[in-house]
């Protein structure tokens, strides 16, 4: 537990220059990224392991009326009073789109091995559909070069929740048509950026836009559907990730591999015994057959069809052909665990609620559950025999301030990084086919309905001036990195 420091462990973890005052911040003219530590780490990754970091389009981009991008349903949203926490919007949000060299130094002496980023699907179609717009596409060109130029290898999600606000004008994710045109505009930027980037991901978190997004009405664009209506725009989403691969295979240079990132349910035995791991190993599939379960076989559960009767999805043998297309990886997103018991019920299982007292970070539903980070993937290889597996996102929401000499002591998400990163390790040593992982954020950005109350970044934003400063926790990460694993 890392919550606490002594000077000699904080020497030890960061050298014995790390206790000078302005140590903190000067992460970028450290030593190079691939300076190997001398001190032991017996929880050593794999060679070749890739350390990541991730953002979103709209919650670090800004410049949201620049160089021809359309509107997005998040800047709709963000704009109607009462939506969004001190009516924040991404106008602005990081700058990221003026300052993304800036931030690549930033990425560089982090020591990253890759970078995860999203393309505004506005910028490239401001309509959504019909002309492309050049300005747009040449932007994430420009990104992708300044990441190679420094040894980062760009990991590209085709859609993080900013759809065009022309298509959610014809219905959006409630029309199939959707669907479709997402797969035209997933086809053209492979065209176009496959040439360097080598790993696409079609839709970020499908579970989470469609569910807060057209159930609940939390998020953009705020609609709360029938249960029937709910899932028939899963149904379309899914059918957007199937018809996207294809898409994509048909557009991209040869090598390119495509998967998902998807927050998919890890379920984890609430004791590591052969009942509850088989009750777990259920769950991992029920829990999730409207998204990740109905992608890697093509077809619902009948436990999931027969659970909602007539408010089941309509679809055709050629829809869940199309969602079912091979995928190369997955990618997960994970923050929480959900844990599971053996129950006599015909399920086979039982979610076992978080009491009251369960630990949390800031925002509330960041319940700390490391073993999701482990039960996750393994569970997954298991069922579905899934060979590449992404950690696409993981990290920790906190209210950090700057003291009054310029730091950020973070160590609340040090020990969450720390116990997450010693399960994934777990799993990894067992053979779980773990390649890489991107810790969430990167910097601390527009968290969408939370606006700018709550940070998850390993770097400080100061939204006035947009001065990034790392936390600890980038230099913990950096050590990581550095290390290949965990003393």
């Amino acid at each position: 537990m890392l919550n606490r420091f002594s000077r000699r462990e904080f020497a030890k973890l960061f050298g014995s220059a790390a206790l000078a005052p302005s140590a903190l911040p000067a992460l970028a003219a450290a030593a190079p990224a691939d300076t190997p530590s001398t001190a032991p780490a017996p929880h050593l990754f794999p060679k070749g392991f890739l350390w990541g970091s991730a953002t979103a389009s709209y919650q670090v981009e800004g410049a949201v009326k620049e160089d021809g991008r359309g509107v997005s349903i998040w800047d709709t949203f963000s704009h109607t009073p009462g939506k969004t926490n001190n009516g924040d919007t991404g106008d602005v949000a990081n700058d990221h789109y003026h300052r993304y060299k800036e931030d690549v130094q930033l990425m560089k002496a982090l020591g990253l091995k890759t970078y995860r980023f999203s393309v505004a699907w506005p910028r490239i179609f401001p309509n959504g559909t019909g002309a492309p717009n050049p300005k747009g596409i040449d932007f994430y060109s420009r990104l992708v070069d300044q990441l190679l130029a420094n040894g980062i290898q760009p990991y590209c999600t085709l859609f993080h929740w900013d759809l065009p606000q022309a298509l959610e004008d014809k219905g959006g994710w409630q029309s199939r048509d959707t669907s479709e045109a997402f797969a035209a505009y997933a086809g053209y930027v492979a065209q176009h950026l496959s040439d360097r980037v080598k790993h696409f991901m079609t839709l970020n978190e499908m579970k989470s836009f469609v569910d807060i997004g057209y159930r609940d009405g939390r998020h953009a664009p705020g609609l709360k559907l029938s249960v029937a209506k709910v899932n028939q725009v899963r149904h379309h989403a899914v059918l957007a990730h199937g018809l996207g691969v294809q898409a994509i295979r048909a557009h991209a240079k040869p090598g390119v591999k495509v998967g998902l990132a998807e927050n998919a349910e890890a379920c984890a035995p609430v004791i590591e015994t052969a009942e509850h791991i088989a009750a777990a190993r259920k769950a991992t599939r029920e829990e999730n057959a409207g998204y990740l379960t109905a992608v890697l076989e093509g077809k619902y559960t009948d436990a999931y069809l027969a659970h909602h009767g007539a408010n089941a999805p309509k679809f055709t043998a050629a829809d869940m052909k199309a969602i079912g297309s091979p995928i190369d990886f997955v990618g997960l997103n994970n923050y929480t665990t959900t844990w599971v018991r053996a129950d006599s019920a015909p399920a086979g299982y039982a979610v076992v609620p978080a009491p009251a007292s369960y630990p949390h970070m800031m925002s509330p539903w960041l319940r700390v559950g490391p073993q999701g980070l482990y039960w996750g993937p393994k569970l997954i290889a298991e069922i579905w025999g899934v060979k590449e597996i992404y950690i696409t996102e993981n990290g920790a929401s906190s209210t950090d301030v700057l003291t009054p000499d310029g730091h950020v002591y973070d160590t609340d998400r040090v020990m969450y990084l720390r116990n997450y990163l010693t399960q994934l390790h777990r799993g990894v040593s067992e053979g779980v086919p773990v390649k890489g992982y991107f810790c969430w954020s990167f910097m601390d950005n527009y968290e969408w309905a939370d606006g700018y109350a709550y940070r998850f970044g390993i770097h400080y934003v100061d939204f006035k001036t947009q001065k990034r400063t790392p936390k600890l926790s980038a230099h913990f990460y950096k050590e990581v990195i550095a290390r290949n694993g965990l003393a």
